[in-house]
């Protein structure tokens, strides 16, 4: 979509600048100013967007006419360009609109170096930036308009293919022979990832695209619940076709060892025939519209795998695969839980007793969220976290520093090339080493991209509006690149702008290879800066991060241990999507650790194995506070004091690791004890096997202890032994 409006904005641009006479630099300018001012503005309310709108209106017009002013004063140009860079950093202190109106004054001021605009030519320029914002403006306000609203339905219905994706997935794990295990098992790792980020995704926009904070709570709810179950269901699949029970940390690590493989499915054919037809109607159950609930058909199947949460319904089966289709059943659950939050009450009148059960279970857990909501009231701190703008502003003002006299030397018309690789390196980093390979990417895409500029160039020639087509066709594979691949976004970029200099009549093959000179030099002057002035470490960031994550696992586990064990209630689901938040950020610092490039093996190893066990510690600690939430108004989850004990265990050494990571105490030793699973079920000796949602409590906890556990070996804190002695844990 944000490609879409881009392109649209642009188009419309030209088409309103051309009957006009405009010149080719001003088509140019009108063409970039238009992408600044749409893809700028971040804000997610049309208030919001709209003054922000005004605003950039006018940095813009102040920037084209200082660049136009100081074009022939070189010294004197060059300080308000390390100035006004300066400024555009330090503005995101302010937020999105701080950002916005930072990135278009360093936009424009671009412009105006790269059409070469002069006094002279002043009031034509600022009359196409005039025409660019408004083009904008109507792109987003009534051409493709974007509501909070209309973005959560959007992601919601990208939830639900993202779930039946899963399900498919996992249908391919059931029937994987034993050769294409490892590829299945692959899939299901990669759309159980995808199912998450759709689920952080949506939660971000609950706020503001609901009625309502009390529908937020609601859809949060059965959001997470949908994840949690799906998640299960693909452990529990996996273990019924294995020989031994299969971990979590299969899903989240990639390239774990697979339980060895079993025929004990393959022996129940007539199960298995069964259990496959039931995956496939959970996907089409996933995918089908409500307003076609009505039809008797899809009543009958939802009623029928809503029906594997009796233990009557089950088929005859080993008590993996039983398990595999309870984790069906209680899937079915989380989809209708979903439906009642997002779509109101349904038809009822096709209902079995099953079905029945499951709505005045989730009747009961919609009133104990919405008890939850007025009791918080408005009492949430909704602080944000300051980031370090002022260190970020001072280390790329440095940089382009360097960029534009080492450009110069390169290039007196073309310098401004590695300021803009410089700045936009800096861009959404926080460490050196994420800087370095952004640095690389962009080279990397700079490279391809002269290549396919040269080709272009000399098919195009001087068909302007041939070039103008493919300029549209690559910014919006641009944007629609952007979050899978830097490097191939900087392909289109450098392919655009091969395009964009044959408009100006000022291609040559040497100006494309210069271009690569410029990234190349840019990208250096970007890592010296972040290296010699005020320099934030990767380790030390990835050290910050780490201890954010296990204070966040430690908030959840406390919290949700507490309330099952008769505690007072709390906002646990919100607990849980902060330490989601402080996970994706340390997926996304320990980058460069993991890099292909990184000479450094056995360290990308160890760091990838913390952060898949990290992984799959926050899949526990969400399904704890999931099922701790159900407590107050829930038939079959009841509080059990002796899980504070386990509880107390686990908090300690989360505080051990916490002090490791800070260095705050190195001699702390994490705590190892009996399978909380046996030392509770010792005490339940007249209570069947699987009394459900106790049996996943303690399977949870265990799991959260053994992770908790694991983490302390490759962080080298000490795990004393049951005998009482301790060992000093070794990296992996």
């Amino acid at each position: 979509m944000a490609g879409l409006r881009t392109v649209g904005a642009i188009a419309l641009t030209l088409a309103v600048l051309a009957p006009l006479g405009a010149s080719k630099s001003h088509l140019v300018a009108g063409s970039i100013t238009a992408m600044a001012a749409t893809f700028a503005i971040k804000e997610k309310q049309w208030r919001q967007q709209a003054v922000t709108l005004a605003l950039g209106l006018v940095v813009a017009l102040a920037s084209m006419s200082l660049g136009a002013l100081l074009s022939t004063h070189v010294v004197a140009g060059d300080l308000f360009f390390l100035a006004l860079i300066f400024a555009a950093v330090y503005s995101r202190r302010f937020g999105d609109r701080g950002t916005a109106l930072g990135l278009i004054g360093f936009q424009v001021y671009f412009v105006s170096l790269f059409v070469r605009a002069g006094l002279s030519g002043l009031p034509g320029l600022c009359g196409t930036l005039v025409v660019a914002f408004v083009c904008s403006a109507l792109v987003r306000f009534v051409l493709v308009p974007e509501t909070p609203e209309r973005v959560l339905r959007r992601l919601r219905s990208a939830f639900r293919a993202r779930l039946a994706q899963l399900v498919a997935a996992q249908i391919e794990l059931l029937d994987a022979g034993p050769d294409h295990v490892e590829k299945a098992l692959e899939e299901v790792r990669r759309h159980t990832a995808r199912l998450h980020e759709s689920a952080m995704m949506i939660q971000g926009r609950l706020e503001e695209g609901t009625r309502d904070s009390a529908t937020a709570a609601h859809v949060q709810r059965r959001i997470a619940d949908a994840e949690i179950a799906a998640e299960r269901l693909g452990v529990l699949i996996l273990t019924a076709r294995s020989a031994e029970r299969a971990d979590t940390l299969t899903l989240h690590l990639p390239h774990a060892p697979v339980p060895a493989a079993s025929d004990r499915l393959r022996a129940q054919h007539d199960t298995t025939a069964t259990l496959r037809r039931d995956l496939e109607a959970l996907r089409l159950l996933v995918l089908r519209p409500v307003a076609e609930d009505r039809r008797t058909a899809v009543a009958h199947v939802r009623n029928r795998l809503l029906g594997y949460r009796d233990e009557d319904n089950l088929p005859r089966a080993s008590a993996a695969v039983q398990d595999v289709f309870r984790g069906i059943g209680e899937t079915t659950r989380s989809v209708l839980g979903l439906r009642l939050a997002i779509d109101g009450p349904q038809d009822e009148s096709d209902d079995t007793p099953s079905t029945t059960r499951s709505r005045e279970e989730l009747d009961a857990e919609d009133v104990a969220i919405a008890k939850a909501e007025e009791d918080e009231g408005d009492t949430q701190d909704r602080t944000g976290w300051k980031r370090p703008t002022t260190r970020t502003a001072v280390q790329v003002s440095v940089g382009s520093a360097l960029a534009i006299v080492g450009g110069e030397f390169l290039s007196s018309q073309r310098w401004y090339w590695a300021v803009l690789t410089c700045w936009v390196v800096f861009l959404n980093t926080a460490s050196t080493g994420e800087i370095l390979v952004k640095g690389y990417r962009r080279l990397l895409g700079t490279v391809l991209g002269v290549v396919a500029g040269a080709l272009l160039a000399s098919l195009v020639g001087s068909h302007t509006w041939t070039a103008f087509g493919l300029v549209l066709l690559f910014i919006f594979a641009m944007f629609f690149t952007a979050p899978l691949s830097y490097a191939l976004m900087s392909f289109f970029v450098t392919a655009m702008l091969g395009l964009l200099y044959t408009l100006l009549n000022t291609y040559s093959t040497g100006v494309l290879v210069l271009r690569i000179e410029e990234t190349a030099l840019g990208a250096a002057c970007g890592v010296i800066a972040a290296a010699l002035v005020l320099p934030v470490n990767t380790d030390r960031r990835t050290d910050e991060l780490l201890a954010t994550v296990l204070k966040r696992l430690g908030e959840v586990t406390d919290a949700a241990v507490d309330q099952l064990s008769g505690g007072p209630a709390t906002e646990l689901l919100d607990k849980a999507r902060d330490l989601d938040t402080a996970l994706d950020d340390l997926r996304s610092s320990t980058q460069p650790l993991t890099h292909p490039i990184t000479p450094l093996r056995a360290r990308r190893e160890t760091v990838r194995y913390l952060v898949a066990l990290l992984e799959t510690c926050a899949y526990h600690a969400r399904s704890l506070a999931a099922t701790a939430e159900l407590l107050p108004y829930s038939k079959t989850v009841a509080a059990d004091p002796r899980l504070k004990g386990a509880g107390r265990r686990m908090a300690h050494n989360i505080v051990v690791l916490v002090a490791r990571v800070e260095d705050d105490d190195t001699e702390g030793v994490a705590e190892t004890g009996p399978s909380l699973a046996s030392m509770l079920e010792s005490d339940r000796p007249g209570l069947p096997r699987h009394d459900r949602v106790t049996d996943r409590v303690l399977r949870h906890l265990q799991r959260l202890d053994e992770g908790v556990i694991g983490l302390a070996r490759p962080l080298g804190v000490r795990v004393s032994t049951p005998a009482g002695t301790a060992s000093r844990g070794s990296a992996a």
